[in-house]
């Protein structure tokens, strides 16, 4: 009776070990960027959404001075702070997104015309009239 041997040989475990490193070091750079644009979504909502917010205390107050007060601006999370510029008057403002944490480099701003900008990014370039959610310097807008 003939003795068969079960199980891999080294070869066999050196080339699944090199396939999913070959795997691990072309998906894990995406996965990143996947990550890091999705923190981003959140600097897009909040900054869209204060924006109608802003005209709202607009109507009640006739100005915009004050509007970081209000319930309705956006509060700072994990990965970004909000501000209202300190120039904001009766006729004019401007809201910045600032990241932090794993957002940290990521800066942009809404006006009250709806005008929005790029201030800083890492690597990703700026832009003065949307925001850059991507490398190359593509705008979501």
């Amino acid at each position: 009776m003939k003795r068969t041997q079960k199980g891999f040989t080294l070869i066999e475990v050196m080339i699944a070990v090199a396939v999913v490193g070959i795997l691990a070091a072309v998906a894990l750079p995406a996965y990143t960027k996947y990550v890091v644009r999705a923190r981003l979504t959140e600097a897009f909502t909040a900054l869209g959404g204060a924006q109608p917010a802003a005209e709202q205390y607009w109507a009640n107050t006739r100005s915009y001075a004050g509007f970081q007060n209000a319930s309705n601006f956006p509060a700072s999370s994990a990965n970004f702070d909000y501000s209202l510029s300190d120039n904001a008057s009766a006729s004019a403002y401007v809201i910045t997104a600032t990241g932090k944490g794993k957002a940290a480099g990521f800066s942009y701003t809404v006006d009250q015309n709806g005008g929005r900008a790029t201030t800083a990014t890492p690597e990703w370039g700026t832009s003065s009239n949307c925001w850059i959610d991507r490398a190359g310097g593509l705008c979501s807008n």
